[in-house]
């Protein structure tokens, strides 16, 4: 039987959140991994992830086309983690979720090589939000050109590094009120290494041909019950004060040029209109983390874990009964 060892996986955006945790699965099931980022110097810190030489990182802009194909050169597994949450310059939805996704599906297809695409539960063409419709739509292209590749939707993913849970976190230690937007808005939070999990069983081969994967946590929350789950675990006691859509629209047209946490987006705001959970389609059709065997961890069992830094005495503080 042929060692993983003599497949090569090339992972577009591989640097970024869900990205580590892809490539840590892949370095244990021994695949040598290609990291195709922007800017490669800030890969390196993956190189202990695998053993000596298993772990390579290349430039790559899915903008141009021929940077694409130099990185999929003898690659028998494209994998593309790239997205954005909010535009800037030259990165805008359509030229990073639509045709850069569609840049890599078409290189695949000419390799011979298979694909895992990694979109998000809610991607709909004919959805307001224009990060809604160009996941969709990537999804779109790139069925059309890998027929059999496997398409991934997390709903919204937290881990030690996520931009979520730890944003509200540290939002939380500085103001006595957080904003509420979407308070009855239904989540399915997703553990990042569960998701990373499915997309190294996807490179296995265990997923099936062409299908859609809807991944979510085991527990439905809202968007209240989350931020009140967060507020719980750093022991801080804040004011939720509910924002309606039209109000928080018309903040985020200024707030979408704040820094840092504090960014909020317009776009954001339609997102945060529809509620993003797995489809009963999924359920029934077994093309969901219980589908591939995998136990979805909770936001109580793993949040803790990281999440302690912000309490006002760290991790040595008792939580508030």
């Amino acid at each position: 039987m042929a060692s993983n060892l003599d497949t090569l996986v090339t992972i577009f955006g591989g640097s970024g959140f869900l990205g580590r945790n892809v490539v840590r699965e892949l370095c244990k099931r021994d695949y040598r991994i290609r990291i195709a980022v922007r800017r490669p110097e800030l890969a390196y810190h993956l190189q202990p992830a695998g053993k000596v030489g298993q772990i390579h990182a290349v430039q790559a802009n899915l903008r141009y086309p021929t940077s694409v194909e130099a990185a999929m050169r003898d690659a028998s597994v494209a994998i593309n983690l790239v997205g954005i949450l909010t535009e800037g310059g030259a990165q805008r939805f359509d030229a990073v979720q639509l045709r850069g996704a569609e840049t890599i599906a078409r290189t695949a297809e000419r390799a011979g090589a298979r694909m895992v695409q990694v979109s998000a539960i809610g991607a709909d063409e004919k959805s307001p939000s224009r990060y809604a419709r160009t996941k969709a739509e990537g999804e779109k292209a790139v069925l059309a050109a890998v027929p059999a590749a496997t398409i991934v939707r997390p709903s919204l993913m937290f881990g030690p590094e996520d931009q979520f849970t730890n944003r509200f976190a540290a939002l939380a230690q500085i103001s006595p009120v957080l904003p509420l937007v979407g308070g009855d808005t239904r989540m399915q939070p997703v553990y990042v290494g569960d998701v990373a999990t499915a997309v190294a069983d996807a490179v296995d081969g265990k997923t099936k041909a062409g299908a859609t994967y809807e991944l979510g946590g085991p527990e439905v929350l809202t968007m209240r019950a989350i931020m009140q789950m967060i507020l719980a675990m750093t022991d801080r006691k804040r004011m939720l004060m509910p924002l309606p859509f039209g109000l928080a629209k018309l903040q985020a047209y200024f707030l979408q040029f704040a820094p840092g946490m504090l960014k909020l987006t317009p776009d954001q705001v339609e997102l945060l209109k529809t509620d993003n959970v797995v489809s009963d389609a999924a359920k029934a059709a077994g093309l969901t983390l219980e589908g591939l065997g995998i136990a979805g961890d909770s936001m109580e069992a793993v949040c803790p874990q990281y999440l302690w830094r912000f309490r006002p005495m760290g991790q040595f503080q008792r939580k508030s009964a």
